[in-house]
């Protein structure tokens, strides 16, 4: 039996993350791997236009400039491989500028670059075979800003086996950096299926970095030192289970419900949660607390990948500029509202006289009034609120004009309107995204190292997998009986909840405090009542799948952000306050299950 643990980092959920994450790793986590993901979709047309401007741009310098200089010498002198997709639309630019800091330190480095998910270049090609965005159902735009196919894990491991400390990819799934590392280390083929599934649960635990450890807990009171708080490390066996755990002396939290969450986050359908490497099922997966700060993680399931890779294009759609008003005093929302509709018709006369056009959008919402909350906002008085006015246009003269006019104000209209937040605002790319399914024998990935390459075979037709059975579910839960007193409570009182966004579609996910609440939850929670509370927002159908290894349900909100992401206007373009505000709704619940149970007195 193989009883050798790998244990491998998170140190960076996106561009942006924290510079103290990779020293914090480095010098407490003792890890055989560090682990690094970049790439959002935005964050590719950003590096898409840098590079058209510098070819020697076009990756994440922070990777090079502030993580990898911070500790790149003793991830040398331990033995610590790292893999990254900072590369971005320039990996072998990224590969150059990190060989030239290691012999700067006077430090040997065999990096080796991930390539093959460029599809820019043949967008005539899939323009040809009219594919279509996997959500909208709209036709290729005409002038796209970069196009990168989603790469897994594979590539990765070869680059490994040939011997490289660091690798640099391009586009590649978040989950795969560490997925590679446990094939290539424990010598998975990618036909073992429930290996896979179970080193890419452990991949996407750590990929958003400390959102696993604490962050962003529905319990957030009980989370302390948010100033260091500890990244993610998952300590990997053979046989595909793991703990996942921080480093010692690190803030946070790392229980069976803070991983939960993290498990939940983004997924959309548990029992098929699309991968390059592996269709994953992690209804039936298991969280176990071993100890403080340590939850023992297994029983993900896998089968065969889909023969497509995704591939999301980026898009510039005309311009945007938002502005974010402070007013104060009576009746502040009804100012607001004033104001927003001044504003809106002076700009919009002027560019009428200057034949201009209309605004191709207006987007307003007051913040300070629940306004999010939509019918289930508590507030009556508002005396304090931020006026956020969004407007779009496919002429950033016509912006430039609204931004001008907006300081009048100042001396025109409402009393108590104090400032315009972050000054006179600037127009911005409205950047959009575009997703749509190409075979994967259309690409061909390859590694480099110096001036050498391998091809990487990648299979479309795999073995077909083993029958897993049907998907966890809740079908022999019984009902809570009905006979005793009701009464109504939040479903924060019994209930975890994490929410993101999938495109213009929004996940939430719910956990039961305790098993016995699991009745209750699916009886008061169904889809349909999910979707009456959000109906402010969903214009598509809301999904309930049931997750009970961890004793939760995963909801799947599509049509919910307005466009989602990039796209959209919204103070929340990302979904991230669904659950807190779900959290919110009215449950009823049997008075007897509110008494505490045994355990917890």
């Amino acid at each position: 039996m193989n009883d050798r643990i790998v244990r491998i980092g998170g140190a960076s959920g996106f561009w942006g993350d924290s510079a103290e994450a990779a020293p914090q790793l480095v010098k407490s986590g003792n890890l055989d791997y560090l682990t690094f993901d970049y790439l959002a979709e935005l964050t590719m047309s950003i590096l898409s236009r840098a590079r058209a401007q510098d070819p020697e741009a076009g990756y994440a310098r922070d990777f090079v400039e502030v993580a990898m200089a911070s500790v790149l010498r003793e991830v040398v002198d331990k033995g610590i491989k790292v893999l990254s997709n900072a590369g971005g639309v320039n990996p072998r630019a990224c590969a150059e500028a990190l060989q030239r800091l290691a012999q700067a330190q006077g430090l040997t480095l065999k990096i080796a670059v991930v390539e093959g998910d460029d599809a820019l270049s043949r967008l005539d090609e899939f323009r040809a075979e009219d594919v279509r965005d996997i959500h909208s159902g709209q036709p290729l735009p005409v002038r796209v800003m970069s196009a990168n196919a989603y790469l897994g894990a594979l590539p990765i491991v070869e680059a490994l086996q040939q011997g490289a400390q660091v690798v640099i990819t391009g586009r590649c799934v978040d989950s795969a950096l560490p997925l590679a590392a446990l094939m290539h280390e424990f010598g998975w083929s990618a036909q073992e299926y429930d290996l896979l599934a179970a080193g890419s649960l452990a991949g996407h635990l750590i990929e958003c970095g400390p959102q696993a450890t604490g962050g962003l807990f529905t319990d957030w009171e009980t989370v302390e030192g948010w100033d260091n708080i500890g990244y993610p490390i998952v300590e990997c066996r053979a046989d595909g289970s793991f703990v996942l755990t921080k480093p010692a002396g690190s803030g946070g939290l790392v229980t069976p419900a803070t991983v939960g969450e993290q498990m939940l986050y983004e997924i959309g359908d548990p029992a098929n949660y699309l991968l390059p490497d592996v269709r994953c099922d992690f209804t039936a997966v298991r969280m176990t607390a071993v100890g403080p700060d340590r939850v023992l993680v297994e029983g993900a399931r896998g089968q065969a990948p889909s023969p497509s890779y995704k591939v999301s294009a980026t898009y510039a759609d005309g311009w945007r500029c938002v502005a974010n008003i402070t007013l104060i005093g009576g009746r502040a929302e009804r100012k607001a509202q004033r104001v927003s509709e001044a504003i809106l018709a002076r700009t919009r006369r002027m560019l009428g006289e200057r034949r201009l056009g209309d605004y191709s959008l207006v987007y307003s919402e007051v913040l300070g009034t629940e306004a999010s909350f939509g019918p289930h906002s508590r507030v009556a008085v508002n005396r304090e609120v931020v006026l956020r006015l969004v407007v779009e246009h496919k002429d950033r003269n016509a912006l430039e004009l609204f931004a001008a006019e907006l300081a009048p104000g100042g001396v025109s209209w409402a009393p108590g309107m104090t400032s315009i937040g972050g000054g006179r605002p600037r127009p911005s790319p409205i950047v959009k995204l575009f997703s749509f399914l190409a075979p994967k024998t259309q690409f061909q990935a390859q590694v480099w190292m110096n001036d050498e390459h391998w091809p990487v075979a990648i299979p479309v037709a795999p073995q077909q997998a083993a029958d897993v059975g049907p998907a966890a579910n809740y079908a022999e839960l019984p009902s809570p009986t009905t006979v005793e007193p009701v009464v109504e409570v939040p479903l924060l009182r019994i209930a975890h909840g994490r929410s993101g966004d999938k495109g213009n579609s929004v996940n939430i996910g719910i956990i039961a405090r305790e098993p016995k609440w699991l009745g209750v939850l699916r009886d008061e929670l169904t889809a349909e009542r999910v979707r009456e509370y959000f109906g402010h927002f969903v214009e598509g159908q809301v999904s309930r799948f049931d997750v009970p290894g961890i004793g939760a349900f995963n909801f799947l909100l599509q049509g919910a952000l307005a466009g989602g992401g990039m796209a959209s206007p919204r103070s929340d373009p990302l979904g991230k306050a669904f659950a807190q505000m779900l959290l919110d709704m009215p449950i009823r619940v049997p008075a007897k299950l509110l008494e505490p149970s045994p355990a917890a007195e």
